[in-house]
């Protein structure tokens, strides 16, 4: 590597801008604290975001108070940090009230288990144990938020010249629902972590002092891998964007040393704390053998190249090419499944449950309502990057740096014709370069001339409209939809009975005062839908049979095969696993797949009341009526068809 020996100095945002006409005393100051602002940046996102986690901490105190964590794997994360705090092993994540005695093998790591487990350990003494535990569950979610706001904050100060487009920046994923969602009290797991620490590399990729950049995006890199594998694609367009650069300017060695360092030692290190009991074994959806050895080889390949006399461009891509090819032939000589898919799903799980998730669909099977909003963002991220480019052409650092945002946006939006999963960071990483032009046109109307200010004012309330896409979306949807869409959703709205709303059966099944009902039953195993097995074990003291999770295909499956197929075909699988009890939840979003599925299915057959005689209903003393129905299995009947207890009983 050819080092440079005088570095250019590192470039600092200047807030030197053309002074406007007016002179008054009023305007001076209104510049003066305008400059002042952007000197105190990071003092103005840490209050920004203290107001903003007071507001939602207060908005969300009803649900804190239920416990109510609506994801199921916010359930897991509260249950593994539980687990471990009442003696569970560091190395061992099993769930070992899912599917007894085998346990459930979750593929998570205890990273984020930390700061939720601190805030209850210190909240406790103050609060008591529920009100401790409450209270953390609405803190933790919260806290990532900080960082990200830093880093989007952070990296548009290194695009603009001035003004306060960082805290544009900083504000922008209030605007960004499907992101912000991931941040909300009680939204326990590890996603908003995982998107913070990929803002940060990013940021550390564009930190025009390399040295620190290349730092502190190889530790963000390695933790967010550390925490799961979900921004892997991500992460490692962030590395290629590093070498690319090294292979047009030799002198950026100077980034990617720090950088392949930091991410090598920062993965072993992760792996050596945090890496699970199953996870020592070569998996492909966890830090596990399989990419701690592929990310310390890319970095030693990394400082191999940076090291290594190339001092013509050419030479660098010829390098960089054989030395990521021989990579890849190296990991698809050894772990040639993990390079076609991490998750390793079998055909037969994929097709009668990972095509029915949602978020595993792409932006194309999204209805209108999902798409246009989620998209607004990345598409003036995208244009903002273009325009920033063309104006930025001659100043080479900071072209570099829109670029690189340029490049993620394309990937980022690329990725959600695969899975709309990638929505939240197609939003957030979208910001920094739409901040930049929020950040250029504000700057114009303080500070230039009458009639450029207008012209900016107008842009900027241009600008402003694809941000408020989720709250405008319902207004402006007669313009943009078809007639006959219309038509069925004012039908379907006709059709809703008057009043209050009321919750839908998932939700009310899922509450805590309907499901600690159970609790006056001895512990035992519930048969119950897949996703609703980790708010059971979250709020009771039962078992279950499954919980949304790949590793654990055969327990799915049973339970895929139990509710799909015929009454005399359930015993069985209910008898191997030891289920003492089926509940049943009319209306659960889950069990409508059953229905459609198999019209004729034990499911469908349960819920129009054909109920078989070794089922005996289980009546609990509850303050109303419950929204599911508990049975007892009796496996000493002998099986008959199913008779329909509705039509007995009239």
């Amino acid at each position: 590597m050819t080092m440079d020996p005088s570095p250019p100095a590192p470039h600092t945002p200047s807030v030197t801008l053309p002074a406007a006409p007016q002179t008054g005393a009023r305007w001076r100051r209104i510049q003066a604290i305008y400059a002042g602002a952007d000197r105190e940046w990071s003092w103005f996102v840490f209050v920004a975001w203290a107001i903003i986690s007071a507001i939602y901490l207060s908005r969300y105190a009803p649900q804190m108070h239920w416990m109510s964590l609506g994801d199921t794997d916010d359930n897991m994360r509260y249950l593994q940090v539980r687990d471990w705090l009442n003696g569970q092993s560091w190395w061992d994540l099993r769930q070992h009230r899912m599917d007894p005695p085998h346990g459930a093998n979750i593929h998570w790591s205890r990273i984020v288990d930390l700061p939720i487990a601190a805030l209850m350990l210190t909240l406790k003494p103050l609060f008591g144990a529920v009100r401790g535990e409450q209270l953390a569950l609405g803190i933790a979610p919260l806290l990532p938020l900080f960082p990200l706001m830093l880093a989007l904050a952070f990296a548009t100060r290194r695009l603009s010249d001035g003004g306060i487009g960082w805290l544009v920046a900083a504000l922008l994923p209030l605007s960004a629902e499907m992101a912000l969602g991931m941040y909300m009290p009680m939204r326990v797991d590890h996603h908003g972590w995982q998107l913070a620490l990929t803002a940060i590399t990013l940021a550390g990729i564009v930190d025009d002092r390399a040295v620190r950049g290349g730092i502190v995006a190889g530790v963000a890199s390695a933790l967010s891998i550390a925490i799961g594998m979900e921004m892997m694609v991500y992460l490692a367009a962030g590395g290629a964007i590093i070498v690319l650069r090294w292979i047009v300017d030799d002198g950026a060695g100077r980034r990617m040393v720090p950088y392949a360092i930091a991410l090598a030692g920062t993965t072993a290190l992760g792996y050596l704390l945090f890496a699970s009991e199953a996870n020592r074994l070569p998996m492909c959806d966890a830090l596990s053998p399989v990419w701690t050895t592929l990310l310390v080889m890319a970095g030693a390949l990394m400082l191999l190249l940076a090291f290594a006399p190339l001092p013509r461009w050419p030479l660098r891509l010829a390098a960089a090419m054989v030395g990521g090819a021989g990579l890849l032939l190296f990991a698809w000589s050894l772990w040639p499944q993990c390079l076609t898919g991490a998750y390793q799903l079998s055909p037969e799980l994929q097709a009668k449950w990972l095509v029915y998730i949602r978020e595993a669909k792409p932006i194309t099977q999204q209805a209108r309502n999902v798409w246009l909003p989620l998209v607004s963002l990345p598409f003036v991220g995208g244009i903002s990057a273009l325009v920033a480019c063309w104006i930025l052409r001659r100043d080479r650092d900071r072209l570099w740096a829109i670029t690189a945002f340029w490049l993620v946006i394309l990937l980022s939006t690329a990725l959600l014709f695969w899975q709309i999963r990638a929505g939240p960071a197609a939003q957030l990483l979208a910001i920094p370069p739409a901040a930049w032009a929020a950040g250029a046109l504000l700057n114009r109307i303080v500070r230039g001339p009458a009639l450029h200010r207008l012209g900016a004012a107008l842009f900027v309330l241009l600008l402003a409209l694809p941000f408020c896409a989720y709250p405008l979306y319902p207004h402006f949807a007669p313009f943009i939809g078809n007639s006959k869409e219309l038509a069925k959703e004012k039908a379907k709205a006709a059709a809703k009975p008057k009043g209050k709303k009321k919750a839908s059966a998932t939700a009310l099944c899922r509450t805590q005062p309907a499901l600690q009902v159970l609790d006056q039953l001895p512990p035992a195993l519930i048969f119950t839908m897949v996703d609703l097995g980790p708010r059971i074990l979250a709020t009771t003291h039962h078992s279950v049979v499954a919980g949304p999770y790949h590793r654990n295909e055969k327990a799915i499956l049973d339970v895929h095969h139990a509710m799909d197929g015929q009454a005399d075909g359930f015993r069985p699988i209910a008898a191997a696993h030891g289920a003492r009890y089926l509940l049943i939840c009319p209306g659960f979003a889950e069990g409508t797949i059953y229905q459609a599925r198999s019209p004729r299915g034990f499911y469908a057959q349960m819920i129009r009341g054909n109920v078989p005689a070794w089922l005996e209903p289980v009546t609990l003393k509850a303050g109303e009526v419950l929204p599911y129905s508990l049975y007892r299995i009796d496996y000493t009947v002998q099986a008959k068809a199913p008779q329909d207890r509705r039509a007995a009983k009239n």
